[in-house]
């Protein structure tokens, strides 16, 4: 196949679309509709996975979390062994707070989850199902939180319990939308706290669990609630290069601690952030093989689309095709001419649905809380894609065209 072949097919193609808008455009619609798909929805799984991964990143790239169970774990699948973990306890965390040289500081965190509802009132207002949290003064320097106002509690705070409290910004937005919190008594399921401090507030698009949190000294947290023994630990490593020794370390602890034999697994966890990303990674793959199906339905409509109008387009050219013949056109011109038209006809709906996809998420991004974020691979392997629908659904008209005969072809109307 020349370059004029090539250019003279393209044109012909463009020169039946412009002839057939109506049929062309139906044809086309299963291309389009495939490709859109693709489009808009790798550039929303691409926004939502950036947006993840930069508030995964705002913990910090030296942060370690110690627990009782990774939380993924399916409990239903646990050998009975692993069922009767013991909890991790502030002695623990001490430990390794003092013997992990790599560690710089170790935040236990401790939450109380009530029947219906944690109850926060200030007044006649109430708080929209607030998190209640117990932390040691480490929690601020361990998961970088800032305050917009007032202080965070110190190591006496937390010695004499305390009843003070740090609140997130949903919280005094509930409570205080035209006043200072700070200084102000309010009621944590029915004990009273004095607020002394509040968060910035944290933008984040899937969570905002830290905007409606209120935290309280561990020690005081442990007096009311003396039933809630299951502490998970944030551990801060000295810098991300440290991260791996101090993950050893803490194991070593830990192992120590708890008299785990050597010949056994650990009775706990430690993990990072790659855990997290993992997770995130499974479930962004199971959309993506959602929307791979649900592509593949428009594309293959659209494949099945193109190999008819292109049957029709032999039929009714089939004069054409014999004056070609005669005049010295061989069978692979033929064949070249009708994959060419094929191939033009579904990758004008491939980049139809290109464009209709970017603006279906630029739309998306401006209307909703959505973030979108287009991939230049996705974009090209959608044109590929269409073009190649075109090229497999073109192949049985093509050789249908190629195989006419001449002497019949030029006696048809």
């Amino acid at each position: 196949m020349t370059t004029v072949e090539l250019k003279d097919g393209i044109l012909l193609a463009l020169g039946s679309l412009a002839g057939n808008k109506f049929r062309s455009g139906l044809t086309i619609l299963g291309v389009l509709i495939g490709v859109w798909s693709v489009i808009a929805m790798t550039s929303l799984i691409k926004g939502l996975d950036n947006s993840v991964q930069e508030s995964i990143s705002d913990l910090g790239s030296n942060i370690l979390f110690v627990s009782k169970y990774r939380p993924d774990t399916n409990f239903d699948d646990l050998p009975e062994d692993q069922r009767h973990r013991k909890s991790i306890t502030q002695m623990e965390a001490e430990a390794i707070r003092t013997a992990c040289p790599a560690v710089v500081a170790v935040s236990p965190e401790d939450y109380y989850f009530a029947a219906g509802g944690n109850s926060v009132k200030y007044k006649n207002r109430r708080a929209n199902r607030p998190l209640v949290v117990g932390v040691t003064p480490d929690f601020i320097r361990v998961r970088k939180r800032a305050l917009s106002t007032g202080r965070f509690f110190t190591v006496a705070d937390n010695q004499i319990r305390s009843r003070v409290c740090v609140v997130g910004d949903d919280i005094v937005q509930s409570l205080f939308p035209d006043d200072d919190p700070l200084g102000k008594q309010i009621r944590v399921n029915n004990y009273r706290f004095t607020i002394i401090g509040v968060f910035e507030k944290k933008e984040s698009m899937f969570d905002d669990s830290d905007n409606n949190k209120l935290v309280l000294p561990l020690a005081t947290f442990m007096k009311m609630y003396p039933w809630e023994k299951e502490l998970s630990l944030v551990v801060s490593a000295r810098s991300a290069a440290d991260i791996d020794d101090a993950r050893e370390q803490i194991i070593s602890t830990l192992r120590l601690l708890r008299k785990v034999p050597y010949n056994r697994g650990n009775d706990f966890e430690v993990f990072g952030q790659e855990n997290i990303r993992e997770q995130i990674g499974n479930i962004t793959g199971y959309i993506y093989i959602a929307m791979i199906v649900i592509s593949s339905i428009g594309l293959m409509v659209g494949g099945v689309g193109v190999m008819n109008i292109m049957l029709v387009s032999v039929t009714e050219r089939t004069r054409e095709i014999g004056v070609r013949k005669a005049i010295g056109a061989r069978r692979t011109n033929i064949i070249w001419q009708f994959l060419i038209e094929a191939m033009t006809l579904s990758g004008t709906g491939g980049v139809l649905g290109i464009g209709f996809g970017i603006f279906s998420a630029v739309i998306i991004d401006l209307v909703t809380p959505l973030p979108f974020g287009i991939s230049t691979f996705y974009v090209s392997l959608g044109f590929i894609v269409a073009v190649s629908v075109g090229l497999i659904a073109g192949i049985y008209p093509a050789y249908r065209a190629a195989a006419v005969d001449p002497i019949e072809s030029l006696r048809y109307e």
